[in-house]
């Protein structure tokens, strides 16, 4: 046969010409699954249709639909294509074959009829959804001409634009289609042998209903879901889905009918059935050796398997998120602030464990300082977790002390005593805390014993929250001469109309001003080399950063120019490249991993962005002119105060960011000791990984370097012999499970959670109410203007690649480390910051709207949701929510594109 194969004569292989749907089932037949008997009409019988029809250039000139356009321009190149189909006829070797095997399922044989695409039930893409299924279709012709909806259906404007998105080409896909005998369905649905909600691989999800699974898929029932443990097939929850209506045959064709009385309110799956259908699963998982998304169907107590694909968009695992907030010290308060805004997720074990003393040790001196030796006391001021956040903890009787020195407190802040305030920060802290970076770096960390390693860890911990301490002696002193500039310029010298205060600040250098420039200088050098900006362009950023690492010249790249442009771009790193994204140690810094600076410079090298030097120049331009204009209509005093408040503000506001943007100074090196203890636990077999390093407790890596594991210099000595693991097996996997669940949670801003805590210290929490409802939400105007546009929720570093030109940066907070995304975006919102935080001073130099302490942004919002920033009035509304795409049970939770 030419064009026809059986089912169990097609092996998993067999894509090209069975299409992903014909080569999965083809191989469940050949491992014996029950799986309803049929044949595939192979892609050669859609190559002779649009051959015999003449149809192919026309096909393909409409399916290239221009990159961005809309979804409409995708709507009508389908209905264009669909006529083509429409007005075609099966070539009359096709229809023969198709005959033959039609009737050697039985006489008017009831069959599904099933697309099969070549790009479909992939490994990395399932196209779910995408093309068309014809149920309980009886006789020749009307299968023929199923056959045919299904070729059509390659071309649907969802397929094109799935296609587009995946950069698929569209010469390069066909279709087969799977022709099979209807399976008896008294209930049917779908089994994913991973649990998509949370990850886990030892737990199964059932969508299950009444009737036939085309419902199920499409989202038009509810469905009854079922959660089996993967070890002992017994269900573990169970929700009921209150259907009212089921699918059933009904003539050549299917019908919605009500669900009969009796089957209402009972389960669908009894735990028998249920834990029958998880072991066909898990077989089935086995045999392709991932997690897989099967269709299924149940009468008479027999199953039949439908489909079976790779779920495509599993989340790593992850375990509930916690809802039991009690608190490890009593008699105290718990707040999210200050260097916590630097932590915005769950801590990692090994960073949780050494940043309380650190933090406490540094705080505590500050303090001291501060306060005088007197105010604490040993206990009253620490940074435990709860649920894996950190918070400051200050106990009452140690808060109600401090709080009574305030006064002297900050007087010594004012007069920069005790190396605190601006002076401190330039003369003291900033000198020693680069000082001793620079020892710990003079010996390479080959030659490091483990001890030694892990003391310098240590030991520059203990001198980036020094440091940090002493950054937030510079904060008030910048916010408090910005806002007392502020309040006199708004009531005693701006006119109605006139420009808002922060316009007189804008203009100035930063370090995170400094980096940007940098990297557009490179860019712009970059395109003065031949063929070097076109190659870079042409690179995703994660192999070039690869490149990077490795030395190895990417190949797209002309040899001449690469070695000078990595060294511009490794000078770039050292400078800039210890700015952190997040103050826990296990997560990488762009020195580490550049990835996301390197997006930012295609984007410079695709012509995108202003040049800062120019924006920079005309921010500062136009601040003189405001500045002069004002003083000149002012009289005598009040332009004395306003030019002495307005020097003040000018020369605090940059150290602010200069300050912050170098908290992370020692987090290259101090990550890359730990790293070289991780490498030594792996050749000595007590990690699978260097980075599982983070994930061990400080006590059981300080047992393994005690015991010698930590001493394999390069890697080369095993470990000691007799010597236990520091870790017990599956602890770190178990730990990582645990952060990923804690990470879904959202933490309180103040604990304990009462009434009076939230009216005496909520509003100076940096964010807004976490219960917010309803389409808008509000938050602090830090940035004027408005801007309607797609949203673009970000979780870390590890998504900057996905932020696209024009998008709203949404985000739980930004550090120095964000300001390469500020060039691509339109507008900034955040969950935790103010008028004076890094997000509110960078978007305003930007001249970008930003809407900060909203508090429940990136949970309310969804990447893709149309929104509206107002920076004047501080609010977000949405105007219209991201498609949803499928939405029966588990299918709309994985197998949405």
């Amino acid at each position: 046969m030419a064009f026809i194969r059986e089912l169990a004569d097609i092996r998993g292989t067999d894509v090209a010409t069975a299409g992903g749907k014909g080569a999965n089932l083809g191989e469940l037949v050949r491992a014996g699954f029950p799986v309803p008997p049929g044949f595939v009409l192979e892609t050669a019988a859609y190559d002779a249709f649009v051959a015999a029809n003449r149809i192919g250039p026309e096909l393909l000139a409409t399916a290239i639909v221009p990159a961005g356009a809309s979804p409409q321009a995708y709507e009508e190149a389908s209905a264009r294509i669909a006529a083509l189909f429409e007005h075609g006829t099966l070539p009359a070797e096709v229809a023969a074959e198709l005959a033959a095997a039609y009737a050697r399922l039985g006489p008017d044989a009831a069959v599904a009829v099933r697309s099969s695409a070549t790009a479909e039930d992939l490994p990395t893409a399932s196209f779910a959804g995408q093309q068309e299924t014809y149920l309980n279709v009886r006789g020749q012709r009307e299968v023929a001409a199923a056959v045919v909806s299904c070729f059509a259906s390659l071309w649907t404007a969802r397929a094109m634009a799935y296609r587009a998105r995946e950069g698929i080409d569209p010469a390069g896909v066909s279709l087969a289609v799977v022709v099979q005998r209807m399976a008896g369905a008294e209930a049917s649905g779908v089994m994913f042998t991973a649990n998509p909600a949370n990850g886990r691989r030892d737990q199964l999800a059932i969508s299950a209903a009444w009737g036939l699974g085309e419902s199920v898929v499409g989202g038009s029932v509810s469905t009854e879901e079922v959660i089996v443990d993967g070890g002992t097939r017994r269900v573990v929850s169970r929700q009921a889905g209150g259907q009212q209506v089921r699918t059933v045959p009904a003539g050549s064709g299917t019908l919605e009918e009500p669900l009969p009385e009796a089957l209402r309110g009972g389960p669908v799956l009894d735990d028998a059935a249920a834990g029958r259908l998880a072991d066909i699963g898990l077989r089935i998982a086995a045999l392709f050796g991932v997690p897989q998304d099967i269709e299924w169907s149940l009468a008479g107590g027999d199953v039949s398997i439908l489909q079976a694909r790779p779920i495509t968009a599993l989340p790593e695992p992850s375990a509930e998120p916690p809802t039991d907030w009690s608190l490890p010290y009593p008699h105290g308060m718990y707040f999210r602030a200050s260097i916590v805004e630097q932590l915005p997720d769950p801590l990692t074990p090994l960073f949780a464990d050494m940043i309380d003393g650190s933090v406490t040790r540094s705080l505590n001196a500050l303090l001291a300082r501060a306060f005088g030796k007197q105010a604490l006391r040993e206990g009253d001021v620490r940074l435990p977790t709860v649920n894996g956040y950190a918070y400051y903890y200050y106990r009452n009787s140690g808060m109600l002390r401090v709080m009574a020195k305030a006064v002297p407190a900050m007087a010594k802040l004012a007069r920069g005593k005790a190396n605190m305030g601006i002076a401190g920060w330039r003369d003291y802290s900033h000198p020693r805390y680069a000082r001793t970076v620079q020892e710990w770096q003079a010996k390479p960390l080959e030659r490091r014993g483990g001890a030694e390693l892990l003391a310098g860890v240590g030991g520059l911990l203990d001198a980036g929250t020094e440091y940090y301490t002493a950054v937030q002696s510079v904060i008030p002193v910048a916010a408090s001469s910005e806002m007392l500039f502020t309040w006199f310029y708004d009531k005693l010298v701006r006119r109605p109309g006139g420009p808002p205060a922060s316009a007189f600040l804008l203009g100035f250098d930063s370090e995170p001003i400094r980096a940007e420039k940098s990297l557009y200088e490179l860019a712009a050098w970059t395109r003065q080399q031949d063929g070097l900006a076109e190659a870079l362009e042409s690179l995703p950023a994660g192999a070039l950063a690869a490149a990077l690492r490795s030395g190895a010249i990417p190949g797209a790249v002309p040899v001449r120019h690469w070695e000078s442009w990595r060294e511009r771009f490794q000078q770039h790193l050292a400078r800039f490249g210890h700015a952190v994204y997040n103050l826990d140690f296990a997560v990488p810094v762009p020195a580490d991993d550049p990835a996301s600076l390197l997006e930012t410079i295609r984007f410079y090298l695709r012509g995108q962005g202003q040049d800062p030097h120019q924006r920079q120049q005309l921010s500062a331009e136009r601040r003189q002119e405001l500045a002069g204009a004002v003083q000149a209509r002012l009289g005598p005093l009040r332009r004395a105060v306003f030019r002495r408040l307005l020097r003040w503000a000018q020369e605090s506001a940059p150290v602010r960011e200069d300050a912050l943007a170098d908290v992370g100074l020692a987090w290259p090196l101090l990550r890359g000791m730990l790293l070289e203890l991780g490498r030594r636990l792996v050749a000595s077999g007590a990690l699978a990984a260097p980075e599982d390093v983070f994930w061990l407790r400080h006590s059981e890596l300080q047992a393994a370097v005690d015991s010698g594991l930590a001493e394999a210099a390069n890697g080369t000595v095993p470990a000691p012999t007799g010597t236990s693991a520091p870790v017990r097996p599956g602890a770190v996997e178990q730990r990582k499970m645990l952060w990923r669940g804690q990470r879904r949670a959202t933490a309180p801003q103040l604990l304990p959670e009462r009434r009076w805590v939230t009216l005496l210290f909520g509003s100076m929490m940096p964010a807004g109410a976490q219960d917010q409802r309803g389409g808008s939400i509000r938050g602090i105007g830090a940035s004027p203007g408005q801007v309607t546009a797609p949203a673009n929720v970000l979780g870390g570093q590890e998504d900057f690649g996905r932020m696209r030109p024009g998008d709203v940066l949404v985000a739980r907070m930004t550090t120095p480390a964000w300001t390469s995304l500020f060039a691509m975006a339109s507008a900034v919102v955040t969950d935790v910051g103010g008028p004076l935080s890094h997000s509110s001073i960078v978007a305003r130099e930007y001249g970008i709207p930003a809407v900060l302490a909203t508090g429940s942004a990136t949970r309310q919002l969804a990447t893709g949701d149309l929104v509206r920033v107002d920076g004047d009035a501080g609010t977000v509304t949405v105007l219209r929510p991201a498609s949803s795409g499928t939405t029966g049970g588990w299918s709309a939770v994985v197998s949405s594109p």
